[in-house]
């Protein structure tokens, strides 16, 4: 009832609106003309008014249906065009918080990742460091080795050596102290204890 009500209402103010335009084109006439045109013809424009309601009338009759349809659906497609526009307007603001909340969670997994390179790195620099220690204490250890070695190589190349001097000093002392005698009776002495020993 309130929607018929509104209708007719529209339909009053449209056709007042138009009536008073037209009056109002009607009354100021041409303006270079005569004054006779100023004067208004009310015979001239009731005939015009009826003539406009008729017509008017005529194709609210004809198509009044199709135009409050295609109105109405075209309002309907506004206003649904306004809701999607509102979802998406939702989406989209959804979805930048989430583009926000997914940016400050790089700036954290960055974060963490840099921290886990760096504890990874200071781990394998430690490893390294150990290593590397480790084979210092193993080289000094195979140098003290073969540092010992050679010592008692050395020893062992001297005592050789001092004994052979030894014996050659000896030697030429005694071959300058014993007589055949002496030397025959030291040979006897020792084959009598090599025998018997």
């Amino acid at each position: 009832m309130k929607r018929l009500h509104l209708k007719r209402l529209h339909l009053i103010a449209t056709v007042a609106l138009v009536l008073g335009v037209a009056a109002l084109a009607y009354a100021s006439g041409d303006a270079g003309g005569a004054e006779a045109h100023h004067e208004l013809n009310w015979k001239d424009f009731l005939f015009r008014v009826v003539n406009f309601v008729l017509v008017f009338g005529v194709i609210a009759k004809l198509a009044g249906k199709k135009m409050v349809g295609f109105f109405r659906g075209r309002g309907q497609a506004i206003e649904n065009q306004l809701a999607d526009l509102d979802s998406r307007k939702l989406d989209a603001a959804k979805r930048l918080a989430e583009i926000e909340a997914s940016i400050s969670d790089l700036a954290a997994e960055k974060a963490r990742i840099e921290d886990e390179y760096r504890r990874q790195g200071e781990a394998l620099r430690d490893a390294i460091v150990a290593a590397a220690e480790a084979k210092a204490v193993q080289i000094k250890e195979q140098a003290a080795t073969a540092a010992a070695a050679e010592a008692r190589v050395a020893m062992q190349e001297l005592r050789s050596e001092l004994a052979d001097s030894v014996v050659a000093a000896a030697k030429a002392s005694l071959e300058k102290k014993l007589t055949a005698k002496d030397q025959d009776k030291l040979v006897d002495e020792y084959l009598t204890k090599v025998v018997f020993n």
